[in-house]
């Protein structure tokens, strides 16, 4: 009895499609763990890296009551704007008195100064006065000197003229009068020599005058300079009671709160730069060859895990982390378990946006020599 083939019934459309399903997973998962597998075996990664940044603790460089806390823990600030400040009466007080000192001491420094300028023309003039009326009374003192001894020639003449009988007793007494009123004249020409003489004196004297304002005033104006040294530190002791933002970026932490007494050296707030942050990383000894200053990896932050960062190698440690322990291990035992020691990584990465904060975790991936 013979049979006839029974023709092949068709596959359901279902089983296809599963099939096709089936056929795109292998696929899809063939891919990934090849793309996987290529870059695990053509890159080095890095899981244990950390977003850093410089944090600022400002401290303060006075003690005193805190009056006013103008920021909170995330706030955005400038450069210059004020974030903490202290009592600061007895500052300014102090900053009056010594403004009100120093005007009164320049007064009178230019009091002193308007005096000398004073006592230098008068005595200048006066000085200049005594000598012409010295030598006013020097030339007539040689005239009257002049005049006497003509008189004492006219009375000689005179006296031998009478003798031989040829002039009158009258002539002669003239001679000797006149003789003797230049003789006073003489006199009174020396006495007003030695008066001018002395007005000079007296002059010069006064002029010395000039020696003793000039060093008052020398020491008026060091006074002035340890005024002004003075003031400049209660300037600088008043604005040490203001704490303002030292550059433009964010504050992190505020350690005080109003009415509070701080003392020197006490942290008031943490602050940082968002612009200048980095990222820093442990790397194995056995890959640290692979990365070099200047060198361009891959940041991938797991805050923002569909963000890719560029950033570049800064600093290569020079030495291993477990040679800046506080406990090192010189394994006096002898007893020895090899480990894979880390060297200090410092890549820094551009931002503009702020996304990337100080403690976040990320990783590094860049491939060897590139």
């Amino acid at each position: 009895m013979s049979t006839e083939a029974t023709p092949e019934a068709p596959r359901p459309p279902r089983r296809r499609w599963r099939l096709g399903l089936v056929v795109a997973l292998v696929l899809a998962v063939a891919g990934i763990g090849g793309g996987w597998l290529y870059r695990q075996l053509t890159h080095v990664n890095v899981i244990d890296a950390r977003v850093a940044a410089d944090m600022v603790v400002l401290g303060s460089q006075v003690a005193g009551r805190v009056t006013a806390v103008r920021v909170i823990g995330g706030d955005a600030a400038s450069q210059g704007q004020v974030l903490v400040t202290l009592d600061d009466r007895r500052n300014r007080l102090r900053v009056e008195e010594l403004d009100a000192r120093l005007q009164a001491l320049v007064a009178e420094r230019d009091e002193t100064r308007a005096r000398l300028a004073m006592v230098d023309h008068q005595t200048g003039s006066a000085i200049e006065a005594r000598q012409a009326a010295i030598e006013a009374a020097r030339s007539t003192l040689n005239s009257a000197r002049a005049q006497r001894d003509l008189a004492g020639l006219d009375n000689r003449r005179a006296a031998r003229l009478v003798g031989q009988g040829a002039v009158n007793q009258a002539r002669a007494d003239k001679t000797r009068t006149a003789l003797t009123t230049a003789r006073e004249a003489v006199k009174q020409a020396e006495a007003r020599l030695h008066n001018a003489r002395a007005a000079l004196a007296e002059a010069r004297a006064d002029r010395e005058q000039l020696g003793v304002l000039e060093r008052r005033l020398a020491g008026l104006k060091a006074q002035a300079r340890a005024l002004r040294a003075q003031r400049d530190q209660a300037r600088l002791d008043l604005d040490d009671r203001t704490l303002s933002m030292p550059f433009d970026g964010v504050v992190d932490r505020v350690f005080v709160d109003p009415g509070e007494y701080v003392s020197v050296g006490q942290r008031l707030a943490m602050v940082h730069d968002p612009q200048a942050v980095r990222v820093e990383a442990n790397v194995k000894e056995t890959a640290i060859r692979h990365f070099a200053p200047g060198q361009s990896v891959a940041v991938h932050v797991d805050a923002l895990p569909d963000r890719t960062f560029t950033g570049t190698v800064e600093r290569v440690g020079q030495a291993a982390t477990s040679e800046f322990a506080l406990l090192p291990s010189p394994n006096p035992s002898g007893n020895f378990t090899k480990i894979t020691q880390r060297l200090p990584l410092r890549v820094s990465v551009a931002q503009s946006d702020g996304l990337l904060k100080p403690g976040m975790m990320a990783e590094l991936e860049a491939r060897p020599g590139g």
